[in-house]
């Protein structure tokens, strides 16, 4: 009987393979770019503020959305696409690494932290003892989840762990008696209905129509989780990978960054470039 990880393969490669067949991927033009992306902010960030600058230097971009963050890795280093626009450092490298893709980070973009809602509290102080906390279920994401708690004061963590790593597992002492519930991160904004808090990645808060202001506490993101442009590591250096590149480091990215993205942690290439222009 195959593996589910296995079946799991085979349905992206299907998938991957109507794709190229019906996109005509960007190995038979080089002016012809098809780039994936998480659903809401992330794509609006490529369709409106990356795709009109590298449509005026000549080529054609298509932005393909998904709903999760496994498909895009797989159709990226299949061929289906040519970069991708949703993850962090250490989800890719622990991605690449377990499923044996040869991917590699292009460029850090801005990035939505991610944080702690709720529509049952309007305050931190108002958690009581046994409250109802939904967080992401990926470990990357989730680690983030529990360090936050830990600095809130609600968990305590086994000293000497590794924030990266954290797990349930590395929970000590569960102070405020919590009900952790572990979710796909798309399906996290809809848990607020049910839970008292819930831990929303930045992108999914917005694109459930969450404001990146409503959130009770946010992350300081550290440089692990910032948002990069993945490409097939064969390709970091062909002329479409360092003009995508380039689109991100240009004034205009840094003018929409500025208008369009309140709230999101900038980088540092942008950070060094607004601080030279004053």
């Amino acid at each position: 009987m195959p593996s589910h990880r296995s079946v799991v393969r085979r349905r992206l490669l299907g998938l991957s393979l109507a794709m190229l067949a019906s996109h005509n991927v960007a190995a038979r033009d080089p002016h012809e770019l098809v780039i994936g992306t998480s659903v809401g902010p992330y794509a609006d960030q490529v369709k409106f503020g990356i795709k009109p600058i590298l449509e005026k230097q000549g080529y054609k971009v298509k932005v393909v959305e998904f709903s999760d963050y496994i498909q895009p890795n797989f159709a990226l280093a299949e061929g289906a696409l040519d970069a991708n626009i949703f993850q962090h450092i250490v989800y890719l490298r622990q991605f690449a690494s377990e499923h044996k893709l040869a991917l590699s980070e292009l460029i850090t973009i801005p990035t939505a932290p991610i944080a702690l809602y709720s529509k049952k509290h309007k305050a931190l102080t108002e958690v009581r003892e046994g409250a109802l906390v939904t967080m992401p279920n990926d470990p990357t994401n989730q680690a983030r989840a529990l360090v936050l708690l830990d600095q809130l004061g609600w968990i305590r963590l086994r000293p000497q762990i590794d924030p990266l790593r954290a797990s349930e597992k590395d929970i000590a002492v569960n102070l405020k008696k919590l009900k952790l519930v572990a979710l796909e991160a798309a399906q996290l904004p809809r848990s607020l209905q049910d839970s008292d808090y819930a831990f929303v990645n930045g992108n999914f808060a917005l694109a459930s129509g969450l404001k990146l202001t409503d959130a009770l506490i946010t992350e300081k993101i550290s440089p692990n989780y910032i948002n990069l442009v993945a490409v097939r590591s064969a390709d970091k250096d062909k002329p479409y990978a360092r003009d995508i590149a380039a689109a991100y480091r240009s004034r205009a990215f840094l003018d929409y960054t500025n208008q369009h993205l309140q709230g999101y942690a900038k980088t540092d290439y942008q950070l060094t470039q607004q601080a030279a222009a004053r």
